[in-house]
């Protein structure tokens, strides 16, 4: 089979000639700039040009090296949108820049970036009159989409590669970051009126994007990919009534707006979603990421034998313990058995649970790529 055939294969539920393999391909199935490094240097690569990353403003994950995901046979690689022309991202300082939708961004000491501001963090009775004053960021923005349509082109006739198009994360994420974490949580419960509003205006910008994205270079590409965390280590992040009522039509516009294009859609939510899985089968999501393991309810042969028909797993190798902390022959084992409980009949692709950290032996990283070609 083509690259690209196993991970449409393996989205139609059939076997492959071996298990679908991802790395990079969103920027929830890569690894940070320094895990990169340290896997390039253990693999003796020579340096190259600076690796591109997957959000500008935040300078952590990266697109891998293309003799990386050669060297493993990767089977997809990412379609990236361009920055906006009228509203780049500004920086502040060394370790703080301000997106287009006016969220500061700081890096403490080697940490990651953080959102630490943002324009309705300060509100203390937000009403929609705030919404409609706000300059929202342009979604036809020539920036996003120049080039697009060349790189989709190159990418689907100059290879056999599954070409996943990211056009960006989800109502949760954006709303967190514009109102601050917590007191959106309290605005879905007290200020009903405001979340939905601003939940309205992000998927409005999503939608359009994505749209704008597909009608440019739709016919070479082969899936869709956006992030919305609603799980935590325990539960999902709402109560599942909440979800339903305010969170999930939002989702359905998203979906719909990918199939409308005929496009399979790839959701990214860590930690215990088995409680929503059905709700997002429902919603026509064909594969979900990251399969955290660690997390409550998540047990991959629990997942497959209730949602395996409906749902391809995508991820599943064990990043909390297994591979920072295991040995060469756990990671071997923690494959196999991922591999055993997901990919019977199709619908399974392999890779870690969400990005590879810099505290990731680089040999373990090369232990998992290899079980999973062995």
């Amino acid at each position: 089979m083509t690259h690209r055939e196993r991970i449409l294969t393996a989205l139609r539920h059939y076997e492959a000639d071996r298990i679908p393999i991802d790395l990079g391909s969103t920027g929830a199935t890569t690894l940070t700039a320094q895990a990169h490094e340290r896997l390039r240097a253990h693999l003796g690569l020579p340096s190259g040009p600076p690796p591109t990353f997957f959000a500008s403003t935040r300078p952590t994950t990266v697109v891998p090296d293309e003799a990386i995901l050669r060297r493993f046979d990767v089977d997809a690689r990412p379609l990236l949108l361009g920055s906006p022309l009228r509203r780049p991202d500004r920086k502040v300082s060394e370790d703080t820049s301000i997106d287009e939708w006016g969220v500061t961004w700081t890096k403490h000491g080697g940490s990651h970036y953080i959102n630490t501001d943002g324009p309705f963090c300060h509100l203390d009775e937000p009403t929609l009159k705030d919404l409609e004053d706000f300059q929202w960021p342009d979604p036809a923005d020539p920036g996003r989409y120049q080039g697009l349509r060349e790189r989709a082109t190159a990418l689907h006739e100059q290879s056999d590669y599954a070409v996943i198009l990211n056009p960006g994360s989800g109502p949760v994420h954006l709303c967190q970051f514009l109102r601050g974490y917590g007191t959106w949580l309290e605005d879905l419960l007290v200020r009903r009126a405001f979340a939905e509003g601003l939940t309205d205006r992000i998927v409005d910008f999503w939608v359009s994007v994505a749209t704008r994205a597909l009608e440019a270079a739709g016919e070479f590409i082969d899936v869709v990919m956006f992030g919305d965390d609603i799980g935590t280590q325990n539960a999902p992040l709402f109560r599942p009534d909440l979800y339903r009522r305010v969170i999930k039509p939002q989702h359905k516009r998203m979906v719909q707006a990918v199939k409308r294009c005929g496009k399979p859609v790839l959701y990214h939510s860590c930690g215990s979603v088995y409680r929503l899985i059905p709700d997002l089968i429902e919603l026509g999501i064909d594969a979900l990421n990251p399969v955290q393991v660690s997390a409550a309810d998540m047990d991959t042969k629990r997942l497959k034998q209730e949602f395996g028909r409906d749902l391809t797993f995508w991820g599943g190798i064990d990043t909390h313990r297994v591979l920072p902390m295991g040995t060469q022959e756990e990671v071997r084992e923690e494959v196999k058995r991922r591999i055993g409980d997901l990919a019977e009949g199709g619908g399974y692709v392999l890779c870690a649970v969400h990005n590879v950290q810099p505290e990731v032996p680089p040999e373990n990283v090369v232990a998992m790529y290899e079980a999973a070609l062995a």
